[in-house]
């Protein structure tokens, strides 16, 4: 998923480099929906692995 933010993170720069500005403006939109689903994912792994009876 973090992948992915950054790919679209770099597509939006490239694009608005080059002036394409609804491009640049939803892949810009979607890295940041990536990067906050990943941090949701991550954050709920991590209370769900410390709950662990072994």
């Amino acid at each position: 998923m973090l992948s992915y933010a950054i790919v679209f993170l770099i597509i939006a720069l490239v694009a608005g480099v080059l002036g394409f500005g609804v491009v640049a403006g939803t892949a810009a939109t979607i890295a940041k929906i990536c990067f906050v689903l990943f941090l949701v994912l991550f954050l709920v792994s991590l209370l769900r692995g410390g709950r662990r009876n072994l």
